[in-house]
């Protein structure tokens, strides 16, 4: 069964992305299974982070193993605990580390991603700079203090940080364009806080700070949001970094070791405390964790600090160290995820199915013929297999499952990483 109630919107935006391969945003919940376990470890992050801490975990999976899925059901768990999300994906133009504008760039798409409970599709920085203000207006009607006086009182918190006072005279700055309602000045503000000004003349002619954010800056700015979201009323922030695989394809080493350095001070400024209410989520591949030669453990500090714990071996797991590996899913669940996936596309009515329960196990069956192990390990291909089978009986009434089984090979999605030659081994000649 479908619970909650599966809304219109919800059933359409799910099927369209199985059907595209792609990690639905919407009605995630509906067909979510397994993962038990992993969801329970990172739910206790989600409450350390609501409670003013901080959590890194990277989530470790094979192409197409439902890593961006997982992030996302865990996106919209943060949102439900009052945690304001941000999320990204990393490619040649937006890095962790970089000198010509890649990080910024990052930056910036975190900042268009942002979302709350209220706004979750994203777009959400505005409304987080307006709650801060109208919690400020609300405290000085309950205690009869000038509005003005506790937004400055509120602001001081932020200027010890890094960049603390530019990002309070921005604040103020928009708050001035509330009271006079300075849409130019609001903007403004918003650019600024979006990464958006790239010189800092017009950053000081239109908000009178002398700072912009660049490359250097992102970790510090991303801090600061945390306790400015905390301070709008917020429990903290959670950002949630998709595809650093594409890190691990950087053909320089000196690139790559700078962004490596750059994950292993989040690691440990989060793991001992030094920021409030923070929380980052990296998703990657097995090979861009453990290879030696270009992999996170090519960086000895990363290695040492991200190794499997050893006693974690045949069958037994620890869900308490900052890797989170994704196992494959079992029989049992892929058909579960089958059952509810057959569900949604009929809009969660049990009367109108026109494929029988037994059918998914010939599919499951069929699956495993064609494309082996990778059934389960990456099941991307098996889903848009399914649902194209769906399709096909809805739009050709009478046709036949059994028939349409016999017709037709499925081929597993290129994992391209897997097969990349080193640009070491591409320059070598003999």
């Amino acid at each position: 069964m479908l619970s909650p109630e599966l809304r219109p919107r919800e059933r359409d935006a799910l099927i369209q992305s199985l059907r595209a391969g792609v990690t639905p945003r919407l009605g995630a919940r509906h067909i979510q299974v397994g993962r038990d376990a992993e969801i329970m470890a990172l739910d206790k992050d989600l409450g350390g982070i609501t409670e003013g801490g901080s959590a890194f975990r990277l989530v470790i999976g094979e192409y197409g193993s439902g890593k961006t899925f997982f992030l996302n059901v865990v996106r919209a768990e943060a949102m439900d605990r009052q945690l304001v999300v941000a999320h990204a994906d990393l490619n040649p133009g937006r890095r962790l580390q970089a000198s010509g504008g890649e990080a910024r760039s990052l930056y910036a798409e975190l900042m268009k991603n942002v979302a709350t409970r209220t706004k979750p599709s994203g777009g959400a920085l505005t409304t987080v700079v307006e709650k801060f203000i109208t919690t400020a207006l609300a405290e000085a009607r309950k205690t009869g203090r000038k509005p003005e006086d506790i937004i400055h009182d509120r602001l001081e918190n932020l200027t010890e940080l890094v960049m603390g006072y530019d990002f309070a005279t921005v604040i103020a700055a928009y708050w001035r364009a509330y009271e006079k309602d300075d849409d130019t000045l609001k903007a403004s503000a918003i650019r600024w806080l979006r990464g958006e000004f790239s010189a800092k003349t017009d950053a000081r002619q239109a908000l009178g700070v002398r700072e912009i954010i660049g490359d250097a800056a992102l970790y510090d700015q991303i801090k600061l949001l945390a306790r400015f979201c905390r301070l709008a009323g917020y429990k903290g922030l959670l950002i949630c970094l998709d595809e650093l695989v594409n890190l691990y394809k950087l053909p320089n080493p000196l690139s790559r070791n700078s962004n490596y350095e750059q994950i292993l001070r989040i690691l440990n400024d989060l793991e001992q405390g030094g920021a409030e209410g923070l929380g980052f989520l990296l998703g990657g591949t097995p090979e861009f964790l453990t290879d030696p030669r270009r992999g996170l453990y090519s960086y000895p500090a990363l290695q040492s600090r991200l190794t499997d714990n050893p006693f974690a071996r045949n069958g037994l797991v620890d869900h308490t160290g900052p890797v989170l590996r994704l196992d494959n899913l079992s029989r049992e669940q892929f058909a579960t995820l089958l059952s509810k996936v057959h569900l949604v596309y009929h809009g969660g009515n049990n009367h109108s199915f026109p494929l029988p329960h037994t059918a998914i196990a010939a599919f499951m069956n069929y699956c495993e013929q064609r494309i082996g192990e990778a059934t389960f390990r990456t099941p991307r291909t098996a889903i848009k297999a399914f649902i194209g089978l769906l399709a096909v009986l809805e739009q050709n009434p009478g046709s036949s499952w059994e028939d349409l089984l016999g017709e037709v090979e499925l081929t597993t999605d290129a994992d391209v990483s897997s097969r990349e030659i080193s640009d070491e081994l591409v320059q070598l000649t003999l």
